[in-house]
């Protein structure tokens, strides 16, 4: 069925977009698909990405920091309730929850309890009142949605730009962080560098970029080096879903230009103990920032992955999972 919406003349573009989609994500999915995301989903091939996309949801989270704005924030919550502590998956730069769409029910069947969330700004969480996204707020939101949602000591797991995420959060909230596990990790930029002096005009034109089919093909190809074409389209159309929001561009631009991580001061005082994880192949992130790593976190060991790219539990799910599960449950048997 078609529907058309009239919008008054005094009403922005960006609030009719809004409205629009607000009205749009009340109609239901008869493949069980929640209706915020958008309809793109349906063409996703992977059945993982499907059956993941069918579990997200949205919980609220209050910022205080801005003037007790609730954020209705996506995530996937366990079917496990375990004697460990929860672990807690992130996502990379400009990415999602799918992102775990592959070890995520590994890590489930081995009797994890695991939340998988979206950081603030990209994902699949209701932002139409558009919350600034910058590094402050990305960290006052995921420690909202732990004193709200999780409330234990997590194992927290950050790929890529993640790892910037999990360790910003654990340098400022150590009582939140029982472990660390970082993959391919992205901690040692200065940032967005050159990008937060952009005018709007041009990182809105630079962000447009980013969310193109092709650029994203780019970047599959500098991931994942051995995977067919139709896979590698699949995941792209996985990896762009979230750009489809009507708010994304938005919270982009306001990221970039707001000078983004740079963590790297952090790295030597970060507590917990850590996981390394590192595909061998990684084209993205040296493996020599891997040592590195490695020598200045103060309990930290390293496994690096042979034949894998730079997100290993999405290329080499299986092996990711059992590092992170042992990683958690020796941890668990000295303790005991």
């Amino acid at each position: 069925m078609m529907l058309a919406y009239t919008f008054s003349c005094s009403t922005s573009p960006i609030k009719a977009r809004r409205t629009a989609w607000r009205i749009k994500c009340t109609s239901s999915n008869k493949d069980g698909f929640p209706s915020f995301l958008p309809k793109q989903v349906e063409k996703i091939k992977d059945p993982f990405a499907r059956k993941l996309a069918t579990r997200i949801q949205r919980l609220p989270v209050q910022i205080s920091s801005a003037d007790s704005l609730i954020i209705m924030s996506s995530c996937v919550k366990p079917l496990n309730h375990s004697e460990t502590n929860p672990v807690v998956l992130l996502h990379g730069f400009d990415s999602s929850c799918l992102e775990w769409r592959c070890a995520y029910p590994l890590l489930e069947e081995a009797g994890l309890e695991i939340w998988a969330l979206d950081v603030l700004g990209w994902g699949f969480s209701g932002l139409e009142s558009l919350p600034s996204c910058n590094v402050a707020s990305k960290r006052e939101h995921l420690y909202q949605f732990w004193r709200s949602h999780i409330k234990k000591p997590m194992i927290l797991v950050g790929p890529s730009l993640g790892a910037a995420v999990a360790i910003d959060f654990a340098f400022n909230h150590s009582e939140a962080v029982e472990k660390l596990v970082l993959i391919g990790a992205s901690v040692y930029s200065e940032g967005t560098g050159n990008l937060a002096k952009l005018p709007r005009t041009v990182a809105y034109a630079g962000v447009s970029l980013l969310r193109s089919t092709p650029l994203r093909m780019i970047a599959n190809f500098l991931a994942f080096a051995d995977i067919s074409f139709c896979t590698r389209l699949d995941w792209t159309r996985i990896g762009r879903l979230h750009c489809l929001l009507p708010w994304w561009e938005d919270a982009t631009v306001n990221f970039m230009i707001s000078g983004g991580y740079n963590v790297s001061d952090h790295i030597k005082k970060v507590k917990p103990e850590t996981l390394i994880i590192w595909g061998e192949n990684d084209q993205i992130i040296s493996s020599e920032l891997a040592e590195r790593l490695y020598y200045e976190l103060p309990h930290a060991t390293v496994h690096q992955i042979p034949g894998c790219g730079h997100l290993p539990h999405v290329e080499k799910p299986y092996h990711v999972a059992k590092l992170i599960t042992d990683f958690v449950r020796v941890h668990c048997a000295l303790q005991h």
